[in-house]
């Protein structure tokens, strides 16, 4: 049998703290289920930041696939918000990486601790359905409100500059010295040169 490859975060939030308590349970628990284990400490450390030395570090090991599972003393002390914790529970199950928390008794290495997962994944995307339901309301709002909508504009072109156009392009003029000239993208150029009718540049 394989032995499981454990992350060992601790963290404390001001440099007068210690992380010793944290650090002598969890070396306890990792020796106790027969697991390797490599120690990463934040030491004053907000657990309100995301961008921490050591918790980066973790995962860019989990992502270098060197880590089977995350051992944390509570869940607040690997991440602050919901957010935060909901990312790093989804990338941990895409990625095949455990999390085991022992002040809220969570084991996703064990059958009955991997609905622990399924519940994170669905209030994920309860909060993923909530901001497109915020976002869609606001759109609905603004163009009720007569606002426009997207990136403005940069400019409109008539049937004429769209026939100039193609007659600059028949003549071998580049797309991108047409861009250039008249103040729009390469795509745009491209558009109109096989557009029938004027076009907004978006």
């Amino acid at each position: 049998m394989k032995i499981k490859r454990a992350a060992v975060y601790v963290r404390v939030s001001t440099l007068d703290q210690q992380t010793d308590l944290q650090e002598t349970e969890l070396r306890e628990y990792c020796e106790r289920r027969g697991w390797k284990y490599v120690l990463y400490r934040d030491h004053g450390q907000s657990g309100a930041r995301e961008n921490r030395p050591a918790l980066t570090e973790m995962m860019k090991d989990i992502r270098k696939r060197k880590i089977d599972v995350i051992v944390i003393w509570a869940l607040d002390r690997l991440a602050r918000s919901l957010k935060h914790l909901l990312t790093i529970a989804e990338e941990c199950k895409t990625l095949g990486v455990d999390i085991v928390c022992l002040k809220q008794n969570i084991d996703t290495t064990l059958p009955a601790g991997r609905l622990t997962f399924q519940v994170l994944g669905a209030v994920a995307e309860f909060e993923r359905e909530m901001l497109r339901e915020r976002v869609r309301s606001g759109m609905a709002a603004a163009k009720r409100a007569g606002k426009r909508i997207g990136r403005p504009a940069l400019r409109h072109f008539s049937t004429k500059e769209i026939e100039r156009v193609r007659s600059l392009r028949a003549e071998g003029r580049s797309v991108r010295q047409l861009a250039k000239e008249l103040g729009t993208t390469q795509w745009m150029i491209a558009k109109l040169s096989a557009t029938p009718r004027p076009l907004n540049v978006m």
